[in-house]
């Protein structure tokens, strides 16, 4: 089961997930994420309770990256296992996001 919650903060938004981040989840990611990047400066992503993603989930991380990239604003994955970081090495990602 996949959860999340968006708490906005002026021009910075942190979207906290919790569970697995598959491809029956991802639309509910990308909902989330329709129509927030205009006027933000930070998007921020609590991976704290996130158990797993797949590559449906690291598409839309991609994407949003992508999107904060073209407005020159910043976005950082907070708390990152070591199994899903191991995902982001193997991918690549580690090299294109941001981790704090």
């Amino acid at each position: 089961m996949f959860k999340l919650k968006k708490e906005q903060n002026g021009s910075e938004l942190l979207i906290t997930m919790v569970g697995i981040l598959d491809t029956p989840a991802t639309p509910k990611l990308a909902e989330a994420l329709d129509g927030v990047y205009d006027g933000l400066t930070k998007l921020t992503f609590e991976f704290r309770d996130l158990e797993y993603l797949t590559s449906a989930g690291l598409r839309v991380l991609l994407e949003a990256q992508q999107e904060m990239d073209d407005r020159e604003a910043e976005m950082i994955l907070l708390n990152v296992s070591d199994d899903i970081m191991e995902v982001f090495r193997l991918t690549g990602f580690d090299d294109v996001l941001t981790f704090g």
